[in-house]
């Protein structure tokens, strides 16, 4: 019989409380189930923080595949919202690992965590479908007020751009006369030269010679 690999989520709002009493719990758990410890992770950090580097470490372990089972004392020390767990919940149920948790006895293992399951993503995926129908909303509803949609567009002499190039000047000097990004010089040059025909870039210094000797005179 191959026993499960298990990883253990504990946290606690600050640096003075103490982790213990819920590995201990968790770790009984474990025993009970016949589950092998791989890791544990532990945040001494409030629960309404985005960023915690214990809950970071799992979630990036469980996309690895390197437990199949995750034990945590409660709903609450997993995440920071209703949304948060619904989302942590949906991610391990992509990833076919199962989630338990000691105090609301949940266990995704068992035909009842199952159907807790289906709910969750369910919900997880009406909660994708309602943003993706409000920025769609209000994308339609700036279209219709005449509002931007999107970056601005970048408004340069092209042709000046070009000159400058083929005239050896380099992308970051370029940026610096025309206040844009080196990205956005790079990309206006290879534009030019695409739309010029073969041999076009000696033609097209050799006009803009004969155009600025034309201006001097």
């Amino acid at each position: 019989m191959i026993m499960k690999k298990a990883a253990l989520y504990a946290r606690v709002s600050t640096f003075e409380q103490n982790a213990d009493m819920q590995l201990i719990e968790l770790r009984e758990l474990a025993a009970r189930r016949g589950l092998i410890i791989v890791n544990e992770y532990v945040d001494h950090i409030s629960g309404s923080r985005a960023k915690r580097p214990g809950l970071n470490q799992m979630l990036i372990a469980a996309s690895h595949r390197e437990f199949d089972v995750l034990l945590v004392w409660a709903a609450d020390r997993l995440a920071r919202s209703v949304r948060h767990f619904l989302e942590v919940l949906d991610e391990m149920q992509r990833l076919e690992i199962e989630f338990i948790s000691l105090r609301e006895n949940i266990d995704t293992g068992g035909p009842l965590g199952r159907a807790v399951m289906v709910i969750v993503g369910a919900v997880a995926e009406l909660e994708r479908n309602l943003i993706v129908e409000r920025v769609k909303s209000g994308m339609r509803r700036a279209k219709l007020e005449g509002r931007h949609i999107g970056r601005k567009p970048l408004v340069v002499d092209r042709a000046s751009i070009f000159q400058h190039h083929i005239h050896g000047q380099s992308l970051k000097d370029i940026s610096r006369t025309f206040h844009i990004s080196r990205t956005s010089v790079a990309r206006i040059i290879r534009a030019e030269k695409n739309a010029l025909p073969k041999g076009g870039v000696q033609m097209r210094l050799e006009e803009l010679e004969n155009t600025t000797s034309q201006n001097a005179a």
